[in-house]
């Protein structure tokens, strides 16, 4: 009943647009349980469901870090997946200086809390917090949202956002005085908010390098919250490419990549700075006419794999030598990017007791061409093994949970990869995903053994998600994740099924969510 009278709370206090707040956010909102020390009690934890279903218990395992070299105690149970709801995108405000609506947010994870749920995720803008390029950063939004985050007994995982609409404008300042600096197909568009691989390590942005811009970011954020590093602060993601994904924006502009688009995608390799890199590559090899440009028959955003010249079956491009030369080397400079990156994290937070995570694209239903073109020729084992090296762990991202063939396949076929390579596995949702139009539970199925992730985050709270037409699915979605034997469709209001859709069904909602 308390959770309950907690959603309503929440939703009706969502309607506050534009209150913000830069100082009260860490004090404990009344009522508010503070279950911080019970769960991080010395020699493993335990949090008891509110849903009545059995108690999830973390236990404490030893993983060794290479920065540091030293072992740090993580929490998790083998057989339990941790649940992290994501904040509003705009939780903090863009000057990084408050925290968007607070007492809707002290509400949500009120209700998050009694409900049971392991903690929440906070997407922090590189833009709003380094609005300059000199070495000031702005931390006291995100220092509020962690505040409240403690004080309701959650964990919080941070996810340090450095692309899109993460750019600041000092970095879109220099994209603009040399558009080379960004991702580019064979007829010249740019992708805005995406900084080519090639230029990790040039002083193209104001004298720094992405890089050494990344790893500033980095620091500043562990130095400001080393306080919370390892209690309420558990876990750390890093952007490593368009949409925070490992991978090549090779989707249409003005698309994200999400279902619904069926093409194989183009080749993103037309900067000067990626062009000179595939011609020394090509000249060390032995074959300088094939670094002059890109594949000549490569396809066209709109062009199925089928029709494609470069991709047909049988005699295609790709399948010569020159295919496997080309697709290799793509192949390559984004694994390098992934590896320079995650590098960089592991400098700035080496020894501190949080887990490193990453995004890889899910190409639910997608072909070998459009892996190929995002950049996966050879699949995501080799991803899987640069993670494993650097102690990541890999965040298949965009999980409609629909429980058809190609879904299940291949989110089994990355979590067959890291059990491979050692690497360890978590999952995200696609925005608003939990809804009544599908057949299957989606907690039975994050529940199963062939599929099971160690952490899934659910995206993303806001006005909706607390409506009447959601919040009792998502509360079935935790029931039915504690406990997938007693998740039934009689449990829903008039015999409705739960279960979460592809991310094209949801785009609508994942607008509204992100823009009340």
């Amino acid at each position: 009943m308390e959770a309950v009278l907690m959603q309503r709370a929440a939703a009706a206090r969502w309607g506050f647009v534009g209150e913000a707040a830069t100082g009260g956010a860490g004090q404990q909102p009344a009522g508010v349980f503070r279950l911080g020390a019970a769960r991080r009690a010395p020699g493993g934890a335990v949090r008891a469901s509110r849903l009545g279903g059995p108690v999830r218990a973390h236990v404490s395992e030893e993983r060794s870090r290479e920065a540091a070299g030293e072992a740090v105690a993580v929490a998790e149970e083998e057989d339990a997946v941790r649940l992290f709801v994501g904040l509003p995108a705009d939780v903090v405000v863009s000057d990084g200086r408050g925290v968007s609506r607070p007492r809707a947010v002290s509400a949500a994870l009120r209700a998050l809390s009694l409900l049971g749920v392991d903690g929440v995720e906070l997407p922090v803008s590189w833009a709003a917090v380094q609005p300059g390029s000199g070495g000031w950063f702005e931390w006291a939004g995100s220092r509020a949202v962690a505040a409240m985050v403690r004080d309701a007994g959650l964990d919080l995982r941070v996810s340090l956002r450095t692309d899109g609409d993460a750019v600041p404008e000092w970095v879109a300042d220099a994209a603009a005085a040399d558009p080379d600096v960004l991702f580019t197909d064979r007829n010249g568009h740019r992708r805005e908010g995406c900084l080519s691989f090639a230029v990790d390590e040039l002083p193209v942005l104001v004298g720094k390098s992405p890089l050494e811009a990344y790893e500033a970011f980095f620091r500043s954020f562990a130095d400001e919250f080393k306080d919370l590093l390892g209690s309420t602060i558990t876990d750390v993601t890093v952007s490593l490419g368009p949409n925070g994904e490992l991978r090549y924006p090779s989707y249409p502009p003005g698309s994200n990549g999400a279902d619904g688009y069926s093409g194989a995608g183009e080749f993103q390799c037309y900067d000067k700075y990626t062009l000179a890199r595939l011609k020394r590559h090509a000249e060390s090899s032995g074959q300088p006419l094939w670094g002059l440009s890109g594949p000549h028959d490569g396809p066209r955003y709109d062009e199925s794999p089928e029709s494609s010249a470069f991709f047909r079956e049988p005699g295609g491009s790709w399948e010569s030598a020159y295919g496997e030369f080309f697709l290799s080397w793509y192949a390559g400079e984004l694994l390098v990017h992934g590896d320079r990156v995650l590098a960089a994290a592991s400098r700035a937070f080496g020894g501190q007791p949080v887990e490193l995570s990453a995004r890889v694209p899910l190409l639910r239903g997608s072909s070998r061409p459009a892996e190929a073109a995002a950049g996966l020729h050879g699949g995501y084992g080799p991803v899987a093994a640069m993670f494993a090296r650097r102690g990541c762990t890999v965040i298949a991202c965009g999980v409609g949970a629909r429980l058809d063939p190609p879904a299940e396949e291949a989110l089994a076929r990355v979590k067959g990869a890291c059990a491979e390579h050692g690497a360890r596995l978590a999952a995200e949702s696609a925005p608003l995903a939990v809804a009544r139009d599908g057949a299957v539970s989606a907690g039975v199925w994050l529940s199963a053994g062939r599929t099971r992730p160690r952490q899934f985050t659910y995206q993303r709270m806001g006005a909706d998600f607390f409506s009447p037409g959601h919040w009792p699915l998502f509360v079935q979605f935790v029931r039915a994740l504690e406990c997938p034997e007693e998740a039934h469709a009689d449990d829903l209001p008039g015999g409705e099924r739960l279960t979460v859709p592809s991310a094209s069904a949801a785009q609508e909602d994942a607008r509204a969510v992100q823009t009340v």
